[in-house]
């Protein structure tokens, strides 16, 4: 399989840069040390807040679904200060740019919250929201869910918030471009340790890596890359991520529509095109032409979700025409199976789609020529080789089904994810069957039974509680359907990440 490299590192980088300067004659050129370097920290650390125990459980108890949180054996012990940090990186090109992320640092008088503490680098999940700031508590649910579940056991948290986001200078966000996105995560933490002295924070021999849905997938592949620099870490716990994308791309263009796809496939397109150049000539080529002009420049944006579908820049659920591209293709428009997602799938088909049906018909075309080796059928279980697809090339290019970790690492997602296909968990588990890693794997099912003397027994059972409290207070609501369209609304953005989020703190607390 083809991989992305790292266009330019850090050496290459400066003398390049240097190289850019047009230096005149008489002239010196800029020295190698006033060139910004990738994981150089920009100015110091700027403190958002400080946040007590009381503080902590009073924004989960605001959201109904991280208050779940609450009904585990779950008791945050240590305050928390924030800090926002801007550091130097690279784009999906190699590009020079700048980023942000927070710093969250343990402090108070119990032991586990002073000294040399662990440190949890986290990757975030999709956001349209141009100015994303994880720092920014309260009000960033994922935020306040890591300050409470990491930081308040004694972890100093690493977050970015990835170029493309709140202060970052590069005009696109690198979605789901596994080398840009893991090598930040390494820059993030790069620029976090050199300002840990000036946030009393002190960091000890234990890194941990997780994430959750798109930062599930990044966590993944940070691990992958800091497993081939050589770096240390300690165990990693990605969650619900894409992982498997060029099957996660296949079953989605064959029926399978996400419950995020509008937003999910124009940031994938944008990333992919800003980055390798191949997805298209012209938007034209991809995009239906209400949407065409505009779509390149859209996402992330400063305008609300709700408002992009009211102003007409996209449609809500349709990602597809509900007309088939051609009569053998008529089954998958929508897929019907499995059947308790067919309903999610059905609202991705309409009559004014954002793909053209002539686009989705040459993407079948070249599946039906170069198959997936894990969907729809499993033969080898990796990714297409020689497809002639832009597209399907570089979801192949960032599949991350070729690797196999050397640190204990836990998997968790739920089986019934309408967004997120439980697919890509599987299909990691499957290569990893295959190709033995250098170190313990665990596979997570939140939404499974309990089975005997089982280690996630009370988080499966609070899982299946809070599952079933959205559907009762749907169908108090009036839902006719038992809440079960609720509950798929609600599974991957609601459910699903309190519980494992809780599933990976207690993993790295084995460690």
């Amino acid at each position: 399989m083809v991989r992305a490299t790292r266009l330019l590192p850090v050496s290459a980088a400066a003398i390049l840069l240097a190289a850019c300067g047009g230096k005149s004659v008489g002239t010196s050129a800029p020295s190698q040390s006033a060139i910004p370097q990738p994981g150089q920290l920009l100015q110091a650390p700027q403190a958002t807040g400080s946040y007590s125990v009381s503080d902590l459980l009073s924004m989960l108890s605001g959201n109904s679904d991280e208050a779940q949180l609450l009904k585990l054996t779950f008791a945050p012990f240590c305050s928390v200060s924030v800090y926002h940090m801007e550091y130097e990186t690279v784009g999906g090109q190699g590009e020079a740019t700048t980023a942000s992320g927070a710093i969250m640092v343990p402090g108070g008088a119990d032991p586990s919250c002073q000294g040399a503490r662990p440190v949890v680098l986290y990757a975030h999940g999709t956001s349209t929201d141009k100015a994303y700031d994880i720092a920014a508590l309260p009000g960033n649910s994922e935020g306040e869910l890591l300050a409470a579940v990491f930081a308040a056991q004694g972890y100093i948290v690493v977050a970015p918030n990835y170029a493309g986001y709140d202060i970052s200078t590069l005009s696109y966000h690198p979605y789901l471009v596994a080398d840009q996105q893991s090598h930040e995560m390494m820059d993030a933490l790069a620029a976090a340790r050199s300002a840990f002295s000036t946030v009393g924070a002190t960091g000890g021999s234990k890194l941990f890596v997780t994430g959750y849905s798109q930062g599930g997938y990044v966590a993944l592949a940070t691990l992958r890359a800091m497993q081939a620099a050589g770096t240390s870490v300690t165990a990693a716990g990605p969650m619900s991520g894409p992982y498997a994308l060029g099957a996660f791309g296949d079953a989605i263009f064959m029926g399978e529509v996400d419950g995020g796809a509008t937003i999910n496939f124009t940031m994938i397109v944008s990333a992919y095109q800003h980055s390798y150049g191949n997805v298209y000539g012209t938007a034209a080529d991809v995009f239906s032409p209400q949407y065409a002009a505009h779509i390149a420049s859209l996402l992330p944006t400063t305008t609300s979700r709700s408002d992009l579908y009211a102003q007409g820049l996209l449609p809500q659920y349709a990602l597809f025409s509900n007309t088939p591209p051609a009569p053998q293709y008529a089954s998958m428009t929508p897929a019907t199976m499995p059947a308790d997602l067919a309903p999610a799938f059905a609202l991705g088909f309409g009559p004014s789609p954002l793909v053209t049906n002539a686009y989705r018909l040459g993407y079948l075309q070249d599946a039906q020529a170069h198959p997936d080796g894990g969907f729809p059928n499993t033969t080898t279980g990796m990714p297409p080789a020689g497809a002639a697809n832009g597209l399907r090339q570089d979801l192949a290019r960032n599949d991350l089904r070729d690797f196999a970790p050397t640190v204990p690492v836990l998997l968790c997602g739920g089986d019934s994810d309408p967004e997120v296909f439980y697919l890509n968990t599987q299909l990691m588990q499957g290569y990893w069957a295959a190709h033995a890693p250098g170190a313990q794997v665990t596979v997570l099912d939140v939404d499974s039974a309990v089975g005997t003397n089982d280690p996630y027994a009370a988080i499966k059972s609070g899982f299946h509680a809070a599952k079933a409290a959205v559907a009762a207070a749907a169908v108090a609501g009036g839902a006719t359907d038992g809440g079960a369209s609720a509950v798929l609304q609600d599974y991957h953005a609601g459910l699903v990440p309190p519980f494992c989020l809780y599933a990976v703190q207690q993993f790295f607390g084995r460690f």
